[in-house]
């Protein structure tokens, strides 16, 4: 036989390092997807989603109850369904009687963000136009969020906003005062009134420098006056 037709013996080192390279990569791949935080890729299809925002995860079953909701996020990988409509439902219910929403759906939101679960107060929810003070009507619904608090883990933020209009008092002078100030009475209510353990909140106000949207309708500006609390991630504690 001649030269060029004698097979080369090493040739099926060809392939083998091919197959070594495919099953190098594959095991590259999940080492990858073993690490990963479940809770941030959350945050990532967030934004995806058409509802940003929304806590409206696909997955199997519905929590109805924000204490059980809470629970099963601290607990779960997977995503959770959250039944928006009856937990406004409920808030509905707590308040209907001595609070006149116009439109429930708009005045609160709940939402995910890089700080955790988000309930959202818009407008005049909890507070009159430059107050301070809580409204009495309100107390149902804080004492219901309350409820929450005291069976979750989580820690506690609560934030004050306001939109851009000057304010005009002789108590507050600026917006940033304003919003901290509401923060505060909302704080005030958990530890005095509900008996919170003051070591799992923190507060804090930004005024009007965190819109929600561009303070150039009555609309937005409605929606930028908001009163955050917050659950925050386990990780963060």
């Amino acid at each position: 036989m001649s030269e060029e037709g004698k097979l080369n013996p090493n040739v099926w080192m060809l392939t083998f390092a091919d197959l070594a390279m495919l099953l190098l990569t594959f095991f590259v791949i999940l080492l990858a997807m073993s690490s990963m935080d479940t809770k941030k890729l959350k945050n990532i299809m967030m934004h995806f989603k058409a509802a940003a925002g929304v806590l409206e995860f696909s997955g199997p079953g519905e929590v109805f109850s924000l204490e059980n909701f809470i629970h099963q996020y601290n607990d779960s990988d997977s995503l959770l369904v959250f039944d928006r409509k009856h937990f406004l439902a409920k808030i509905e219910r707590l308040s209907n009687i001595k609070m006149k929403f116009n439109d429930i759906n708009d005045q609160l939101t709940l939402s995910e963000n890089r700080r955790g679960v988000a309930l959202d107060f818009h407008g005049n929810v909890l507070f009159n136009p430059g107050e301070t003070t809580l409204r009495k009507e309100a107390y149902p619904i804080l004492d219901f969020i309350a409820e929450a608090i005291e069976t979750c883990p989580n820690n506690i933020l609560i934030m004050g906003h306001t939109d851009d209009t000057p304010v005009r008092s002789k108590i507050y002078h600026s917006n940033w005062e304003l919003s901290a100030y509401r923060g505060l009475s909302v704080l005030d209510y958990f530890l005095n009134k509900k008996g919170l353990s003051p070591s799992r909140f923190s507060v804090g106000g930004s005024g009007s420098s965190r819109p929600l949207y561009p303070n150039t309708t009555p609309n937005n500006r409605t929606l930028n006056r908001r009163v955050e609390i917050i659950f925050k991630h386990l990780q963060e504690l």
